[in-house]
Order: C-alpha cells, then sequence, then structure tokens
C-alpha cells in the first residue's frame, strides 16, 4: 500500500475515525506483535502488550505531526508499555504471596499432558537464548526475522510493512538466518 494512503489514514485518524485507525492497526498489528514478543519473551504478554500499545495509540494519535513517522512512535509506545509492565509486575511480586494465576500454574505444571518442569525450563531456555541473539542482530536483518518467524507474516507483507522488494527481503532473510544460527551454535560451545 503506498506511503499516501497511510499518510491519509493518519489524517483521518487524528480526526477521530475509527475505521480508519483500525485499518493502521491491520497494517501495523503484526510488527507490533513482533517486536513486543522479542522484548518479552511471552506471546501472551506480547499480546497483551501490543493491545495496550494500539489502545495508548488511538488516545494520543493527535501526537502524530509527521504521518510517515507511524511506525517508530508507535514502536515507542510499545517500548515504555513493556518498560511499565515489568514496573508493574515487580511491585506485584514484592507485595504478596501466592495468587489464583500462580495455583493456575502449578495445577497446569501437574497436569498430565504436560512436558515434565525440567524440559518446560529448556524449551524456556532455548527460546529465550534465541531471542537474546536475535535481539543481538542488527536491525536490517532482525527485524524481517522477528515479523517472518515470530509473527508469521508472509513475504509480500513483510516487504511491504519494511519497504523493501522481494529479492531484498529474501536476501536479508538468508543472511539473518544464518547470522542467527551461526551465534546461536557458538553460544552453545
Amino acid at each position: 500500500m503506498p506511503q499516501a494512503d497511510e499518510d491519509a489514514l493518519v489524517a483521518k485518524s487524528r480526526g477521530g475515525d475509527r475505521a480508519a485507525f483500525e485499518e493502521l492497526v491491520r497494517r501495523t498489528a503484526r510488527l507490533v506483535f513482533a517486536r513486543a514478543y522479542l522484548e518479552t519473551g511471552d506471546a501472551h504478554r506480547a499480546e497483551d502488550v501490543a493491545q495496550e500499545t494500539f489502545l495508548t495509540a488511538w488516545r494520543s494519535i493527535g501526537q502524530v505531526t509527521d504521518p510517515g513517522g507511524l511506525r517508530p512512535w508507535l514502536l515507542s509506545i510499545l517500548h515504555s508499555v513493556v518498560v511499565d509492565a515489568a514496573r508493574r509486575a515487580n511491585r506485584k511480586k514484592r507485595g504478596r504471596g501466592y495468587s489464583r494465576d500462580d495455583a493456575t500454574t502449578l495445577l497446569r505444571l501437574t497436569d498430565d499432558r504436560t512436558p515434565p518442569p525440567s524440559e518446560l525450563v529448556a524449551r524456556n531456555d532455548e527460546r529465550q537464548r534465541a531471542l537474546s541473539v536475535l535481539r543481538s542482530l542488527p536491525a536490517e536483518y532482525r527485524e524481517p526475522l522477528m515479523l517472518r518467524y515470530i509473527a508469521g507474516a508472509d513475504y509480500e507483507t513483510i516487504g511491504r510493512q519494511l519497504a523493501l522488494t522481494n529479492g531484498s527481503l529474501r536476501g536479508l532473510l538468508s543472511r539473518g538466518m544464518a547470522m542467527l544460527r551461526e551465534e546461536i551454535n557458538r553460544k552453545k560451545r
């Protein structure tokens, strides 16, 4: 979709047009979710963070002075939401004992169909290592990788989101994946 089209949607959204804002959400949802997942490392928390990001964006869409800067503006809101959520979680942990959520987690861990705790820990450690390596890659590789493999976006969507040709995108994904594998293997040694 041309940038002029998106700029018009931003202008309409600033005027209070919910349908225009919903279209902006549709166009940027994968990017926001992928970045949220990259920052949180948890799909459920990433969904919550993405929703909070869009709610905050709707409330403050009038602050967008450069429609072309919509994506960086959304990602800065997302970062603030992640930081605020982490602060709230830390305050909750310090201020209470077990909660219903903790009990639910414990019950889930004892469910026969759930893998043993050691396997869950190993999977989580592996996922966190991969995310850590992904975070350390240069943005030109990190962003296409997270959109493709975390958000599940197709090549056309990623190309549109990042303004890349199909050939450029495939090259970045290939080189980025090679860098990711190499770094993960290096850290295993």
